[in-house]
């Protein structure tokens, strides 16, 4: 296993790894601009069997310790007399329950998020930078899928288990495949498995698995366009307390401007991608146009 980094390493890498200004000064997308029309075209080409699978999780309404804040759904109209039914929906899209797109305003670093934006550009009134909004074209591009138990040969990673590069490389030679410029990466961590076996737990006291945050600099180098994962990318709780916090969180969204999916479910993916035998698909996805927002609910979808 190797070695954690220090909280001045992982601070001299966000250095390293920065993409502020590389797309110009006024750029909001970040790491979407590796996404080319000729990724997309390229992409779509690999539709061949027609099998789609969702990667999201139900909006839950139950309150349980993975989900304290759950969905509100009321019923404003419903049943005689009348010929409609309507209803309200309310959440609050972060955490650790509902499978959501952070918006590159969601995280601050020393005052500042992704490019450079002074952190007083979010307030009251939203934000009036990197918002979610960014992504009203939706994205597309290639899919990747690591599973990163199976290539362990293990069912699940535990709370507080780390991912290191070399977890990240022995997923790819299980897939036969590589990360490459403009994907989106796709993490197992067997999150959902693993409470289908034992119950839910509440992540924010007994944690979650996710990435070490030396797994940046390979992120980098891949250029890699969005990430998704079955938790939330990060280890929870913070191998480095509250200095840093969410270390990937800061070096994704706010030094190299990647799009982060929290709390997908890859359960379904990971069986089609091993019935199948390939781990690359057309990933779609078509985020909420939510003005000044730093998040929207998804539902992403793999077509193979």
């Amino acid at each position: 296993m190797a070695a954690r980094l220090t909280v001045q390493e992982v601070k001299g890498l966000y250095e390293k790894i920065s993409n502020w200004g590389r797309w110009g000064a006024e750029d909001e997308r970040g790491a979407l601009n590796f996404i080319t029309p000729e990724k997309r075209a390229r992409a779509a080409k690999l539709v061949q069997s027609g099998d789609i699978v969702s990667l999201a999780l139900p909006l839950s309404t139950k309150t349980t310790p993975d989900n304290p804040q759950p969905v509100q759904h009321m019923m404003l109209h419903a049943g005689p007399p009348g010929v409609a039914s309507l209803d309200y929906f309310g959440m609050a899209p972060h955490g650790m329950a509902f499978t959501h797109l952070d918006a590159l305003c969601h995280v601050f670093y020393q005052g500042r998020m992704y490019n450079g934006f002074s952190d007083r550009e979010v307030g009251r009134f939203g934000a009036r930078k990197c918002a979610i909004d960014v992504t009203r074209d939706g994205v597309m591009s290639r899919g990747v899928l690591l599973d990163i138990p199976k290539a362990k040969k293990i069912e699940w990673l535990d709370p507080g288990d780390e991912i290191f590069p070399e977890d990240l490389d022995a997923a790819e030679k299980l897939g036969k495949i590589r990360v490459e410029e403009g994907d989106i990466l796709l993490l197992r961590t067997g999150r959902h498995q693993r409470r289908k076996v034992k119950g839910a737990w509440d992540p924010r006291r007994e944690g979650l698995p996710g990435l070490d945050a030396s797994c940046l600099a390979w992120i980098h180098e891949r250029r890699v366009a969005v990430i998704g994962c079955d938790a939330v990318s990060d280890i929870a709780p913070s191998p480095y307390g509250a200095e840093l916090g969410l270390p990937i969180h800061i070096g994704t969204l706010v030094m190299m401007g990647i799009h982060l999916i929290d709390n997908a479910d890859f359960d379904a993916l990971a069986e089609t991608c091993a019935r199948l035998g390939r781990y690359e698909f057309l990933f779609t996805m078509a985020p909420l146009i939510l003005e000044h927002a730093t998040a929207s609910p998804v539902n992403p979808l793999a077509l193979f």
